[in-house]
């Protein structure tokens, strides 16, 4: 028996939701899949492709690169439409600032140096050091992941730079039945936590449980902490923390470190 054997979880992930699950049966949790949101895939996306051209119609001074996986996302789209190496060649010749150890490992990984790199990994460090850099009359290719940051971007745009966003995994609402099975589940106390590893799939929850006429009595359970809200950050917290509900998150903004928060959370809860 593992240190979850009992214990039923609720994962709104898409993306690398394979590993999240295996994780957590290894220690014996039974898991509950509804994913909130569905990715648009990235080869497929006409709007990446267009962005990733107005990136490359003319010189990027510099580069804000939010997450490591996004960043991959972006130069794998780019290969499949023969642009990965035009792409390396514009962003390398920029003053590249990365949100953290991820976004930097995969910018090394393909022979890229940062100019900056958020030690806190939060959005605000890194386009607070990105503004203080001078970006007046410059081109700035920003990559983001999931979801626009207008209240960054457009304070950029308002420091006199010339703002070029590109969004790897653009996502969209995901098929409703699952999740309304997944707000029962949680209505009827069958969950010990629900395990969120980004924002938009934080705050698709609650779109669709107001879409079922459920979000008050969601919002209520959620906030009497039963089930645990474990999120893999403060960016993916974010949407449940503003509407007061109280979440858990690993010191560590990782996957790993999300799954060894659920067992030290929630082991023997269950038996």
């Amino acid at each position: 028996m593992g240190e979850l054997t009992g214990v039923t979880i609720g994962v709104t992930a898409e993306r690398r939701a394979d590993d999240l699950i295996a994780a957590l049966a290894r220690y014996g949790a039974e898991v509950r899949h509804a994913p909130t949101i569905t990715i648009v895939p990235l080869d497929a996306d006409p709007e990446l492709r267009a962005d990733t051209e107005a990136v490359l119609s003319r010189p990027v001074g510099f580069t804000a690169v939010t997450t490591g996986a996004g960043f991959r996302g972006w130069l794998a789209a780019a290969d499949g439409w023969g642009l990965r190496q035009p792409l390396l060649d514009a962003l390398g010749a920029s003053r590249i600032f990365a949100r953290g150890p991820k976004a930097v490992g995969a910018l090394r990984g393909v022979g890229l140096r940062e100019t900056f790199s958020a030690a806190s990994e939060s959005n605000a460090e890194l386009f607070g050091a990105l503004t203080d850099a001078g970006v007046a009359g410059e081109r700035v290719a920003v990559q983001l992941h999931g979801t626009p940051l207008p209240e960054f971007t457009d304070a950029l745009a308002s420091s006199g730079a010339d703002v070029v966003a590109v969004q790897p995994y653009r996502w969209h609402s995901a098929p409703p039945a699952p999740v309304r099975e997944l707000i029962d589940a949680v209505l009827a106390g069958q969950l010990r936590a629900l395990a969120f590893t980004s924002a938009p799939a934080a705050g698709n929850l609650l779109t669709l449980a107001r879409d079922y006429g459920r979000y008050d009595e969601l919002v209520a359970a959620l906030r009497s902490g039963s089930p645990v809200c474990a999120c893999v950050g403060p960016v993916t917290a974010a949407p449940l923390e503003e509407v007061g509900v109280p979440t858990r998150q690993p010191e560590r903004q990782r996957l790993g470190a999300l799954v060894k928060l659920l067992v030290a959370e929630l082991s023997g809860a269950g038996r």
